[in-house]
């Protein structure tokens, strides 16, 4: 995140870089069940982002989970932010492919672009091609030859290019 963090400097763009708060109570591991809160975190975040740089347009965007609790508050709230940029969205858990994570999908009405690997075990980009239909919004997909669960780094540069696209 912070290759993507400044690559959006770099190009102009307002960036806030923060942990999650399941992450600031734990550097390591797995979110647990801190869903709620996470999201809480998120609008807090957002609301500072506002405060500091009124005016200036907000994506939300995240990394797996991260990625996922954005979207989430997003469709509870289109008016929290302007668009999203989804990492390696964890459609479902590794090898449980009818455990689905977009139950929220129908209800984003904002943009939304999803950079996806190739190998990323937490959801094929077909599967995640499908899965994006469920949005009314605009969605993209930029796919990362290669890639796992994690961007990376070398790609970067080139998202704010697929963000404006």
């Amino acid at each position: 995140m912070v290759a993507v963090a400044t690559a959006f400097s770099e190009a102009g763009y307002c960036v806030l870089r923060w942990d999650l708060p399941f992450r600031q109570a734990r550097p390591r591991g797995a979110p647990g069940g801190s869903g709620e809160r996470d999201r809480e975190g998120i609008r807090q975040a957002v609301q500072l982002l506002r405060q500091q740089a009124p005016g200036v347009p907000v994506h939300l965007a995240g990394q797996s989970y991260g990625g996922r609790q954005s979207s989430m508050v997003a469709a509870e709230d289109s008016s929290l932010a302007d668009g999203l940029l989804l990492l390696s969205y964890p459609l479902h858990p590794p090898g449980k492919p009818a455990q689905l994570r977009v139950s929220h999908f129908p209800a984003l009405r904002i943009p939304a672009l999803f950079v996806h690997g190739t190998r990323d075990p937490f959801g094929s980009v077909d599967e995640l091609r499908e899965a994006i239909k469920l949005i009314p919004a605009t969605a993209h997909l930029q796919v990362v030859g290669g890639a796992g669960h994690g961007v990376p780094p070398g790609t970067a540069a080139s998202m704010p290019a697929w963000l404006s696209a």
